[in-house]
């Protein structure tokens, strides 16, 4: 059976990025937080400020809440809206980042190139989502209820859940038809 462990993100305390522009609340560190190989984190954007740069990672990006974000990268300007896909650009090009109307609440995942695979989707009602990945969460700005092989969990607002090893699909139940969550996969390259 499924092991779920579920991390509130207002519980985790908020620290600096980097480069100081923002903060930013780590979610989760896989394996553990000394050797990260993937890292899910949670950040908020009050102020027009470029991203901190990440070295040889990937990332992808979503807006959860708030109107949205314009980010300057290489190939020109991205803008990431809440009803809108995740974002995937290389850590070190760490775009300027212009707030499109007023703060935003955003999720990010990371993996260290060549550690893996990764994949950052949304979540929809209902639709069975299906991985042979090692590491599978989900995160919801909503209230909603994720149905497992271990059954039926509540899920709050703000809330990543995420197990190693699970199999089976996973889907999700909520009263709004398009909830704001996000499925995301890491499937580490093996290493001797």
């Amino acid at each position: 059976m499924t092991t779920l462990h579920r991390i509130l993100c207002d519980r985790v305390t908020p620290t600096p990025w980097r480069n100081g522009a923002g903060l930013t609340r780590d979610l989760l560190h896989w394996p553990d937080a000394a050797d990260w190989r993937a890292r899910i984190s949670v950040a908020d954007i009050d102020v027009d400020s470029p991203f901190s740069a990440f070295a040889g990672i990937e990332r992808w990006f979503a807006v959860v809440e708030g109107s949205g974000v314009r980010l300057r990268l290489p190939g020109g300007v991205c803008s990431v809206v809440a009803e809108g896909p995740a974002l995937h650009f290389r850590g070190e090009d760490a775009p300027a980042c212009e707030l499109i109307d007023g703060p935003t609440r955003d999720l990010n995942l990371m993996c260290r190139r060549g550690q893996g695979s990764v994949d950052m989707r949304r979540a929809e009602v209902g639709v069975a989502f299906e991985t042979g990945a090692r590491l599978r969460a989900l995160f919801s700005a909503d209230a909603l209820t994720l149905f497992t092989d271990a059954g039926e969990t509540a899920v709050t607002p703000f809330t990543l859940v995420w197990a190693e090893g699970a199999t089976g699909s996973w889907r999700i139940g909520s009263t709004m038809p398009k909830p704001r969550a996000w499925w995301m996969t890491f499937d580490p390259v093996h290493q001797p």
